[in-house]
């Protein structure tokens, strides 16, 4: 416990949570991370792409960029509607399920989990690829460094909101800072020279135009818009007025990412740059912009910092959505409360989990990732955009007509998006995610019947008459594994909850047995069982036991009142043998059967 106090902090009181709550400058650093980063790795998407046809198909990357410029735009708009028409927070899946049907939501919301947990995995493998750049002597140790990684990120977001948000606020800024920088000075150079003199794409006529390439370079490039929804997922994590705030902040959001993003590409288009393996795009840009030194350094520490950081994104939002679904009753209980430090922990360390083993799987590659990547996040879009369009319909109001275009354009436009992107990215990765989101589907239906079978068993309709509810016979058994004070308690204990008392004491020895009857002769408390195990198991002669007395008195309740002392200090239980929660674990499923603990605590 005190490790925990010194790793996350003291618990917080459920008064402070608006405290906790973040405003639009630590907001747009919180939850935009995700989105500004991927211009990081966007645009040499864009470029690996093309170079599958060789060099004389680069030239398209400027065109490919504008139209993910168009639809982050289109996008933006349509989630800044979302923000305003649900402040509740929930995004996709809470639009999904109250305008397309149950269905819907959980397919929006299933694909909204893969992508966060993609979006962990790419972020970290993208950052630690941005340092190892830089220094190539670390390249291999990118697994190991991308863990490391995720270990911080988790433990800043157990430390609450605010504290994460107050951790993880600057180094956002400082890459913005240093992208503008970067293309700033790139123009000016590019632009400011009188003869410059850089590395052309060579330009060849064509016979047939590659579209499948191209729509491939577009879909790989898509992966830009990944987080836009970060905020329509967590209005509820900004300060009052939240949809406000959350929606000044989308529009902040958009703008940085849709010029950032069509400013490398066309800075790539125009010095002429080409994906390489062991460095990336934005590298070798700081390197012929900058030509070194300290903006060069600068830029690739930032961009790591931010591409880890964006990271940071989903471990706000995924346990915020894991609660939205638990509450309703689709995924565990447990991912529905908040702990301590008034987050929700459970699901942050979920996210942490499943994120580090899929970085292990694919050995910490970047490119390997990708191809799983934007497609869950624009079902998501397209379930979203939607609904929103039957929600207009349904409750119309002022300017419906219009929000019911803008939203419905988004719904076309990301729906042709997320058709390129699936069938080109298909064979390469994007069919596991096709074939996860129905799982994912199938398991949360079957949670939420669970749920809704445990509640009509559990409701005060199904309480059976008065004289059905009482036993007709009430056995206490109380396993003893020797005749000492600690068992002598629990004969105590359970001479008060009926008169049919009886210990048991399996034999493993049978030299033992002499003694425990010589000793229980003398306290004279109850009858005394002794069964043989003449394969030193202590189980199972004590299950077959309970077996028998029940097939004796069908009509019985029988409660077994285990002894047990608890040491002083925590590592000493590892010294003694756990045969009580052994045997409760094992009379668990048993209908008529209880188990109490009657503990007996030592002192030093």
């Amino acid at each position: 416990m005190s490790l925990k106090r010194l790793l996350i902090g003291k618990p917080i009181e459920s008064a402070r949570e608006q405290h906790e709550r973040l405003n639009k400058v630590m907001g747009l650093a919180v939850l935009s991370s995700d989105a500004v980063s991927s211009v990081a790795y966007g645009t040499e998407e864009i470029l690996i792409a093309l170079m599958l046809f060789g060099p004389t198909l680069m030239r398209f990357s400027m065109p490919i960029g504008i139209a993910i410029s168009a639809l982050i735009i289109v996008v933006t708009i349509s989630y800044f509607q979302t923000v305003h028409a649900y402040p509740s927070g929930g995004g996709a899946y809470i639009v999904g399920k109250d305008n397309l049907g149950e269905y819907a939501g959980l397919i929006a919301g299933a694909a909204l989990l893969m992508d966060y947990i993609l979006t962990v995995a790419v972020s970290i493998t993208a950052g630690i690829a941005a340092i190892t750049s830089a220094f190539p002597v670390l390249y291999e140790h990118k697994v190991a460094l991308s863990l490391i990684s995720i270990g911080l990120l988790l433990l800043g977001n157990l430390r609450g909101v605010r504290e994460s948000g107050k951790l993880f606020s600057i180094p956002p800024y400082i890459f913005i800072f240093s992208m503008y920088a970067l293309i700033m000075f790139g123009l000016v150079k590019f632009f400011g020279l009188p003869h410059p003199v850089y590395q052309k794409y060579p330009v060849e006529v064509l016979d047939v135009l590659p579209i499948l390439i191209i729509l491939k370079a577009f879909s790989s490039g898509c992966s830009a818009l990944t987080g836009l929804e970060a905020i329509a997922n967590g209005v509820q994590i900004f300060k009052p007025p939240e949809s406000r705030n959350a929606g000044i902040t989308m529009i902040w959001m958009g703008s940085l990412l849709g010029t950032m993003f069509i400013g490398v590409t066309f800075l790539a288009n125009k010095y002429g740059i080409f994906p390489k393996e062991h460095e990336t795009i934005l590298s070798q840009l700081g390197k012929d912009i900058f030509a070194g030194g300290f903006f060069y350094y600068l830029l690739q520490f930032s961009t790591c910092f931010i591409l880890v950081l964006a990271a940071n994104t989903p471990f706000a939002d995924f346990p915020r959505l894991c609660s939205v679904m638990a509450r309703d009753g689709y995924l565990p209980r447990q991912l529905a409360n908040k702990g301590d430090r008034l987050v929700f922990s459970n699901g942050i360390m979920l996210l942490g989990l499943i994120a580090s083993v899929l970085i292990v799987i694919f050995k910490g590659d970047t490119h390997l990732l990708i191809p799983l990547y934007a497609v869950g996040v624009f079902l998501a879009f397209t379930l979203s955009q939607s609904g929103m369009v039957i929600h207009w319909f349904r409750f119309k109001g002022k300017g419906w007509r219009r929000s019911a275009i803008i939203n419905g354009s988004g719904a076309i436009t990301t729906a042709v998006a997320l058709s390129i992107i699936a069938s080109t990215k298909f064979i390469h990765g994007a069919w596991i995610v096709v074939i996860a989101i129905p799982i994912i589907v199938y398991i949360t239906k079957q949670i939420n019947q669970h749920y809704k079978l445990v509640a009509e068993q559990l409701s005060l309709k199904n309480i059976p008459e008065e004289r059905e509810m009482g036993y007709k016979e009430h056995y206490v058994i109380v396993p003893i594994s020797g005749v000492h004070t600690a068992s002598l308690k629990a004969f105590q204990y359970a001479k008060t909850l009926s008169n049919h008392v009886r210990a048991v004491y399996v034999s493993i020895n049978p030299g033992d047995e002499r003694k425990v009857q010589e000793k229980w002769e003398e306290i004279d408390a109850v009858p005394l069982v002794i069964l043989q195990s003449p394969y030193r198991s202590i189980l199972e002669p004590l299950k077959q036991y309970i077996d028998k007395l029940e097939e004796e008195h069908p009509n019985i309740t029988i409660t077994i009142v285990v002894p047990e002392f608890v040491p002083y200090k925590w590592w000493h239980h590892l010294l003694h043998n756990q045969t009580g929660l052994l045997i409760s674990r094992m009379l668990l499923y048993k209908t008529n059967v209880m188990v109490v603990s009657v503990p007996m605590h030592l002192e030093k």
